[in-house]
């Protein structure tokens, strides 16, 4: 009996198997793995990317806050950054009082990111609602001041005599506070 297998498809069907053994062994030693890899590395990559547009949307929520915050405070904001001056304080309040005296302004102390400093101010006034009108001026003054107690009322004739101390607020940079005490002196 003679064979019936030619030569040419004994050739096709060995290069055919040689190449299945090759995608075979291709396929689990390279791809199997690599595809595990990857994988691992796409669910890592939507874990961060979930993360990152958590990141994104915290950013964008704070920074909507502090630009409303920083509009609704500016004129705080900016009185922060003012350099305290006696005389221009004593200007813009003059009318609230017959007389008014701004003395000994020392930077008492330094808080953080703040210049305190203490301001002695003796004053007469013709009755008490001026007084109070002056403590709602300096509310809405260029500067952060808070008046201290206690605040000494005198009777002189017509005039009530007024002594009080404030503490005027202020960044603390350094030439905040060189200039400020010169323009005190």
């Amino acid at each position: 009996m003679k064979n019936s297998i030619s030569r040419q498809y004994i050739y096709l069907i060995s290069i055919s198997l040689l190449l299945l053994v090759f995608v075979l062994v291709f396929a689990f030693g390279v791809l199997i793995p690599e595809g595990k890899k990857y994988r691992l590395r796409h669910s890592e990559l939507i874990k961060v990317s979930k993360k990152l547009h958590e990141y994104e949307d915290l950013e964008y929520d704070t920074t909507e806050k502090l630009k409303d915050l920083q509009q609704k405070n500016r004129t705080i904001i900016t009185a922060f950054s003012m350099l305290f001056n006696p005389t221009r304080f004593e200007e813009q309040n003059k009318k609230w009082f017959s007389n008014l005296t701004v003395s000994k302004v020392n930077l008492s102390k330094k808080e953080g990111y703040f210049a305190i400093y203490e301001v002695n101010t003796s004053s007469e006034i013709n009755s008490p609602k001026s007084f109070y009108n002056f403590l709602d001026a300096v509310n809405k003054s260029d500067w952060i001041i808070g008046v201290s107690f206690p605040i000494d009322f005198k009777r002189k004739g017509d005039l009530i005599h007024a002594s009080f101390r404030m503490k005027v607020y202020c960044n603390n940079r350094d030439t905040n506070v060189s200039t400020s005490v010169s323009e005190a002196k």
